[in-house]
């Protein structure tokens, strides 16, 4: 079993392009994505349209629902409402009714235990779990609650491991808005061995940035977003 985990699209479609073309070379099984899948990036009708053509597996982020929902809860502020309004603007019922049927997480069972998929946490996809500083204890909390070994637990756009007694998590990264510090898609790579235990590889691929800047142009979205994508981090 080879899994490939891409999360963060942000309606990036050359950084989601390259993302699935070295997927697709290394020969993975099973393409699994976590939101968000639009938001902030000048492609979310693309991005949709693509991940339903190849029939990847997607949950929903914030954004996500953000967009396809008039939620009750207060609205972010700044450039994350900005494009979440354009967001909707570009996007017909289609996209929308899409966006409305993804399921909140993803459970695929592997021959060492339950893996689960999910952005934020597994109540919230708005909630960001800190899984740096977290305590042993509440990771191993959180992981019996949803009753797996494994957990992908997007949300913080850095890739991250870690291992606690025999529980794991992880946080893929982001394809489309990277803020690792280094620019460039974040994939994550899942595999078994013989005896059952999952081994990962993270990747940080290049895309065509120039194009996606262009396009973030073009559409007059945020200057500061080119930024992001130019330099993996928000500008200091």
């Amino acid at each position: 079993m080879r899994l490939g985990i891409i999360a963060e699209i942000h309606a990036n479609l050359p950084a989601l392009e390259a993302a699935l073309e070295a997927l697709r070379k290394e020969g993975i099984d099973q393409v699994l994505a976590v939101g968000d899948l639009v938001g902030y990036g000048p492609h979310p009708r693309q991005v949709i349209r693509k991940l339903d053509r190849e029939g990847i597996p997607c949950v929903p982020g914030a954004a996500d629902l953000r967009v396809a929902y008039a939620l009750p809860s207060p609205a972010r502020e700044g450039i994350a409402e900005t494009t979440i309004r354009w967001t909707r603007e570009q996007l017909g019922q289609r996209e929308m009714q899409y966006l409305r049927h993804l399921r909140s997480r993803h459970r695929y069972e592997t021959p060492g235990g339950r893996l689960m998929v999910f952005h934020g946490s597994p109540e919230d996809p708005e909630q960001k779990l800190d899984l740096n500083d977290a305590h042993p204890a509440e990771i191993l909390k959180m992981l019996e609650s949803i009753r797996s070994r494994y957990a992908i637990v997007a949300g913080k756009h850095i890739p991250f491991r870690r291992a606690v007694h025999k529980g794991v998590v992880y946080d893929p990264g982001s394809v489309g808005l990277s803020l690792g510090g280094e620019p460039g898609a974040d994939v994550l790579i899942l595999e078994d061995d013989i005896h059952g235990e999952i081994h990962h590889r993270f990747l940080k691929l290049p895309y065509d940035y120039g194009q996606v800047t262009f396009d973030l142009a073009a559409w007059e979205l945020p200057e500061v977003l080119a930024e992001v994508v130019r330099q993996g981090r928000f500008p200091q």
